[in-house]
């Protein structure tokens, strides 16, 4: 449950980051890069969600192992 909320959290940021900072960022803007003209509509919001999931991700998982570490 914990480990859950902490992951939806950075995933939070970092989409709603995604979404406010007018540059592209990686991997967000090579995926949508990928699907080409055909989403163009949504590349905004599909690049903040694969930015979200991607540095949401691996942060949270080091931040969930960081505190296993720390509690042995």
């Amino acid at each position: 449950m914990k480990s859950g909320s902490i992951l939806l959290a950075f995933f939070s940021i970092f989409a709603v980051a995604s979404i406010i900072i007018p540059l592209p960022m990686f991997p967000g803007s090579w995926f949508c890069a990928l699907f080409g003209e055909r989403i163009a509509e949504y590349v905004r919001v599909l690049s903040a969600l694969f930015n979200g999931a991607f540095y949401g991700g691996i942060l949270g998982l080091i931040f969930v192992g960081l505190g296993k570490k720390l509690e042995q």
